[in-house]
């Protein structure tokens, strides 16, 4: 695991990864947005030459993060599975491993939309699956970023990145984390997946990834 870069928010310690997922301290909880397991499985099935290996990446990545900190649960913030084609069995058998070498480490999935097109994950992954928000300590997990009339909203669905210009035209997209007063968002986990373009503003914090390590803009 990389080192990680510890925030405030909302009264909380949190630490920015830069295998893009947050680790909060107090809660030993990890989470993640975005995974899209199956994604690519998915477009290949449409006959579209995309990469393979992204759904193995993703949870070698997911492990070395669970070997380096100590969880007792982990939270998706939304889209855990792409669609219904994710459900193809080699996709399926790579989660099962997966979950068997995490036996007792508690999941939730907050559902997102594209949970809501694939579907719950199997019931043998043995994944709590919940609606939006789930409340826990100051915060309001969801995967929309829809404000809440309480508590600071985590969430995911944006898959923000962040423009970083250059000389002449030199311009690079890095994945980031978006801190706002009321809303924060975290980067897209999965290894598969686009970016949406944010900017950075008076009241929010932005925080890029890049050459495995966090750096603030600004």
């Amino acid at each position: 695991m990389s080192a990680p870069y510890p925030v405030r928010l909302a009264g909380e310690e949190l630490w920015l990864l830069p295998e893009k997922a947050i680790y909060w301290p107090a809660q030993h909880a990890l989470l993640i947005a975005d995974v899209h397991f199956g994604k690519a499985a998915a477009y290949r099935r449409l006959g579209q030459p995309v990469p393979r290996g992204t759904t193995s990446r993703n949870i070698a990545v997911l492990d070395g993060l669970l070997a380096a900190l100590p969880c007792r649960q982990l939270i998706f913030l939304g889209d855990f599975l792409h669609g219904p084609g994710s459900h193809a069995p080699p996709t399926l058998k790579a989660l099962a491993d997966w979950r068997a070498r995490h036996p007792d480490l508690s999941m939730t999935l907050i559902r997102g939309n594209h949970d809501q097109r694939a579907g719950d994950p199997p019931a043998s992954l043995n994944i709590r699956v919940v609606p939006e928000p789930l409340l826990l300590g100051p915060f309001a997990l969801q995967h929309e970023p829809a404000s809440h009339p309480e508590r600071h909203v985590l969430a995911g669905h944006v898959h923000p990145v962040y423009r970083l210009n250059g000389r002449g035209r030199q311009r690079l997209r890095l994945a980031c984390f978006r801190l706002g007063e009321r809303i924060s968002l975290l980067p897209a986990f999965g290894a598969f997946t686009g970016g949406y373009p944010v900017e950075r503003d008076d009241i929010c914090r932005i925080f890029v990834i890049g050459d495995n390590e966090i750096w603030p803009v600004g």
